[in-house]
């Protein structure tokens, strides 16, 4: 019986052959925190006396969340994070290093690795074909300290999409239309795989907002064959060594099978407060915003900044509608600025600031006031995500965030486009 790629996977690591429902411990290739749940897990340590990290150079520990730190109490959990890297040798992304997630498929994860993360969207490198999921913080220190950890192997929906996307509908409106169609609990503890040509065809952009997104419907991974297209990706970023292609077996099982065809596939905004609230974007309109975010984990690489400055170049922001602007690493911010994207930005009314979460996670820069709209670009529009309860996030394709950002209410991209 063939295999399913989370199946392939997870045998690999476990050094044995495994199948959907049963357990394996398996070899940890990359562990992380980030500021907001690493302190616990640091802190968890201690109190084991397990002070330690398996691999150096794969276990890494990244301030993003709160960067540059805003508060006290988040200064004196980054110097707690300083302090275990130096100790134990663990790598550190300082400030404006970047998100996380984007720093994982930039620089550390490969096609076949276990990559484990104390944060949900730690699901993003699935994209690489790496079995990346997120864990509790201290799940994720102890397979950090010890180099291994335990899964029950999921098994796998299979999202095969097909035809070709209209002009203004990118990968941002198939996973919201996705998770709409099958709930926010609707794939929980599977595995999504994602295949069909209108996969094949996605640049790795695109493909890594489907995987980072994985987690809205519940998954445990979001994973995608690696190919030609994971290959020039590495080599970008001077991996190609690290390249393997991996692919699902013809006769895997699957779970279910869910069929796509995006040539009928409209700009999606999912309303809120829970992903799966989903409507075209073209129902939506009229519908005051007080502030647009584009960036984070999901849409803040170059191919997203590059759609986003397409549409705004030569315009100006709606006088009532802020935008915030926030690349995802440091490597993406210094393209975009040669590409000359920020200035457009800027040139449009936008405030751009350094790499790193900014208001996605509410902490500080960009945090609501009462009653006010947000349309972003981020994954989450729980109550509260972006630091007020009684805020509105709505989510969107960058495509759709610039042309609601002219507009000043919810557009449809494919009428500025």
């Amino acid at each position: 019986m063939g295999k399913t790629l989370a199946e392939k996977l997870l045998s690999t690591k476990a050094g044995k052959e495994v199948v959907a429902g049963e357990l394996a411990i398996a070899q940890v290739d990359v562990a992380f925190f980030q500021d907001g749940t690493g302190p616990l897990a640091v802190r968890q340590l201690r109190k084991i006396n397990l002070e330690k990290v398996a691999d150096s150079k794969r276990s890494i520990l990244f301030l993003d969340h709160a960067a540059p730190s805003p508060r006290r109490e988040l200064s004196n959990d980054h110097v707690l994070l300083r302090g275990f890297a130096e100790k134990t040798g663990a790598v550190l992304s300082e400030i404006n290093e970047g998100v996380c997630h984007q720093r994982v498929i930039e620089t550390f994860a490969r096609p076949g690795d276990v990559v484990i993360g104390a944060d949900s969207h730690s699901c993003t490198a699935g994209a690489l074909c790496a079995f990346a999921t997120g864990m509790g913080s201290t799940d994720v220190a102890v397979g950090m300290a010890l180099g291994r950890t335990w899964f029950r192997v999921p098994s796998t929906f299979r999202v095969v999409a097909e035809g070709k996307f209209q002009k203004g509908v990118y990968s941002k409106d198939l996973i919201l239309h996705l998770i709409g169609k099958i709930g926010a609990d609707g794939a929980t503890y599977r595995a999504l795989e994602f295949g069909g040509g209108a996969i094949d065809k996605m640049g790795m952009s695109e493909r890594l907002t489907l995987s980072n997104m994985a987690v809205e419907a519940g998954a445990k991974v979001g994973l995608i064959a690696s190919d030609a297209v994971t290959e020039a990706f590495l080599k970008k970023y001077v991996r190609k060594a690290d390249f393997k292609a991996i692919s699902p077996d013809p006769d895997a099982v699957y779970e279910r099978v869910i069929e796509m065809d995006v040539t009928q596939l409209e700009p999606v905004v999912s309303c809120p407060h829970t992903v799966d609230n989903t409507r075209p974007a073209k129902e939506l309109a009229g519908t005051h915003v007080h502030q647009v975010f584009i960036g984070s984990c999901t849409n803040g690489r170059l191919e997203d900044l590059e759609v986003a400055a397409r549409i705004m170049k030569g315009k100006r922001r709606h006088p009532r509608t802020r935008v915030i602007v926030i690349p995802a690493s440091r490597s993406v911010y210094l393209d975009a600025l040669e590409a000359g994207h920020l200035k457009v930005f800027v040139e449009a009314g936008a405030t751009v600031l350094g790499p790193g979460c900014g208001p996605c996670v509410g902490v500080h820069e960009g945090a609501l006031g009462d009653g006010e709209v947000c349309l972003s670009t981020q994954n989450r529009n729980f109550k509260g995500r972006m630091g007020n309860p009684e805020g509105l996030i709505y989510l969107a394709s960058p495509a759709t965030a610039a042309a609601t950002a002219i507009k000043g209410e919810i557009a449809d991209p494919r009428e500025v486009l």
